[in-house]
């Protein structure tokens, strides 16, 4: 798996908020996006997962064209913003209906993820009664279980305890170590720290 960027630039509403990014990730990497609000992180993970268009540049996934070979690239896990999930329903329940769209991900595949992030304990309780951090947790299992070769994650330890955060590191890790291509934008120092083969600030929409 590789994905390259090549003079991406996006402009909106006359404001660069990526600015020639050149930059190839590749598979089985952990890479770490730092840098203050406003950066670029975020964007950056937008633009690779599809759901931007450049204004000028491109994004390469596995040798086909983002947006001309292909809309999003295949085979994604994703955390942007808040994830949504159905309020009444529980983990369970939610992650059945999401895998009945992709029909690759079975019944164990769905109990793994829920237990890897530590979220068993909360047995058949509706997502509605979750707290914050059980929240991030299921949102990281909805973004992991398919097996997906490219994960995306926005501050994915946000909310956590510190217990949860140590179960997360090392699940990233073991995905990381089976091939998976990983990008994490985070704040948090300890976890660029201990997640990133390689770190990449950002400041004002660029590579620095």
């Amino acid at each position: 798996m590789k994905i390259e960027i090549k003079d991406y630039t996006k402009v909106i509403k006359g404001k660069t908020i990526l600015d020639n990014i050149n930059y190839t990730f590749e598979g089985g990497r952990i890479y770490g996006l730092q840098g203050r609000n406003g950066s670029g992180k975020t964007m950056l993970l937008r633009a690779v997962s599809g759901l931007m268009f450049a204004t000028s540049g491109h994004i390469i996934v596995d040798g086909r064209e983002l947006h001309k070979d292909i809309e999003f690239p295949e085979n994604l896990g994703l955390i942007i913003e808040s994830t949504e999930l159905l309020p009444q329903f529980d983990a369970y329940t939610n992650l059945k209906l999401i895998a009945g769209i992709k029909k690759v991900a079975t019944d164990d595949d769905i109990r793994k993820a829920i237990d890897d992030v530590g979220l068993d304990e909360a047995g058949d309780k509706k997502v509605k009664e979750y707290s914050l951090g059980m929240r991030q947790k299921l949102a990281i299992a909805q973004a992991v279980f398919e097996k997906p070769e490219i994960l995306l994650l926005d501050e994915p330890t946000n909310g956590l305890d510190e217990a949860s955060v140590e179960k997360i590191r090392k699940l990233l890790k073991e995905l990381s170590e089976s091939g998976t291509l990983i990008i994490v934008a985070s704040h948090s120092k300890e976890d660029m720290e201990f997640l990133s083969d390689e770190l990449i600030k950002m400041d004002n929409g660029r590579i620095v």
